[in-house]
């Protein structure tokens, strides 16, 4: 029968071998990598000077919509 011919054996424990190399490698490399590093926290200055800018936005639409008409309905 063929499933008892050693080539047919040999040949499974050597794709059996391979497919187990490959996950363990695989895994071993997954885990030795280094983790993605997050950026520097922003500074009070970044942080006050973005609040400035978006405050300044919001006002200026503000005047904005006072100056427009209000539309009829």
């Amino acid at each position: 029968m063929l499933l008892y011919d050693s080539t047919v054996s040999r040949w499974q424990r050597a794709t059996g071998a391979g497919l187990m190399s490959l996950v363990m490698f695989s895994v071993l490399g997954a885990c030795a990598s280094d983790a993605p590093k997050s950026p520097p926290p922003p500074t009070a200055d970044q942080v006050r000077s973005h609040a400035d800018r978006a405050f300044e936005k919001l006002k200026q639409e503000e005047q904005e919509r006072a100056a427009q008409p209000p539309v009829p309905r």
